[in-house]
């Protein structure tokens, strides 16, 4: 099969097509040839040496997956050969045959493309247990989310709004802080141009964010202390801005508030497989309908995945970028 590689770390270049042998399923594994596979942040990272994959995990970048499966291993019971699915992956996404549990893989929701399919497990696995699960986010509540344009952004305004939140985004440039408005975000401010602490003060009568989700880090910690309103809930799941920073701790004891954060890569299959799970039941039936939906913003060939990662570390990017396998 042609997969693609990190031939060494460094820039987007280093992503080489290569021939691998197809894999073959363990206890519980499905083998799914792939039709499109998402890029993500961590990708990059991975590709970068930054972000080593878990122990056992293909070396091969790429989360995420949809396609047909394409045989299955010993005790499989919920996929058959021919099914169409989209999955999240330890790794090994960037390729024409993937393996991953048949636990933490999902049907393609109704009347989706493979390219769409693709876009949906990484950001909504995410944002469903960082935002509704880490986050506790209720409906009537308010919600901030930090990179609102992003493949995250995007998935997590659209969560928010389905399920009742007032949401607020950050992001870099008025075309972006516009389409974060045309998928239902309430307010959506250009940090270049505003301070996102004060619009979140003066937009809640000086009460604050219920929930915030970064992925910025570094001066944004402070500030998410001072935009969390009363026992507020920030959830961190990265790090664009630098993983440290000087912070007046006295804001999270005063004001009552808890700072979590989480990793999905490294958790464990049965973690990832109860995620699919709550996803089926609650987010799938939103999918299928088309109340919600991944924003697609360009797909590449899979041997031009070294462009995707061009285009996004760039940062123009608004929503999803996706490798087209088939």
């Amino acid at each position: 099969m042609t997969a693609i590689a990190i031939s060494e770390p460094g820039g987007p270049r280093v992503l080489k097509p290569v021939e691998r042998p197809v894999p073959r399923p363990g206890e519980g594994e499905i083998l799914i040839q792939v039709k499109a596979a998402g890029v993500n942040r961590p990708d990059v990272a991975q590709r970068q040496g930054l972000y080593p994959p878990p122990p056992g995990a293909s070396e091969l970048p790429g989360l995420e997956v949809s396609g047909v499966v394409a045989a299955c291993g010993a005790n499989v019971r919920r996929w058959q050969v021919g099914d169409e699915v989209t999955a999240l992956v330890p790794g090994g996404g960037y390729a024409q045959y993937c393996l991953t549990h048949e636990t933490n893989a999902l049907p393609i929701p109704h009347g989706f493309t493979f390219t769409e399919a693709a876009g949906i497990p990484e950001n909504y696995f995410t944002v469903w247990h960082n935002v509704f699960e880490r986050g506790a986010l209720k409906d009537g509540e308010t919600f901030l989310v930090h990179g609102g344009s992003s493949g995250i952004g995007t998935t997590a305004i659209q969560l928010g709004k389905a399920f009742g939140a007032r949401v607020f985004t950050t992001a870099g440039s008025d075309e972006k802080c516009h389409a974060c408005r045309e998928l239902g975000a309430d307010r959506a401010i250009n940090y270049k141009t505003e301070d996102f602490v004060e619009v979140i003060k003066t937009e809640t009568d000086g009460r604050g964010a219920d929930v915030i989700l970064d992925m910025v880090g570094g001066d944004y910690v402070n500030r998410n202390y001072s935009a969390a309103a009363l026992d507020g809930r920030i959830v961190q799941i990265a790090f664009l801005g630098g993983a440290t920073a000087e912070v007046n701790f006295s804001k999270l004891m005063v004001k009552r508030l808890t700072h979590t954060g989480s990793t999905l890569r490294p958790r464990s299959t049965a973690f990832k497989g109860r995620i699919a799970t709550e996803l089926e039941a609650h987010v799938w039936p939103l999918l299928a309908a088309r109340k919600i939906a991944p924003v697609m913003d360009m797909i590449y060939p899979l041997t031009e995945a070294w462009r995707a990662h061009e285009h996004m570390e760039e940062s123009n990017h608004i929503g999803k970028i996706v490798l087209d396998v088939a």
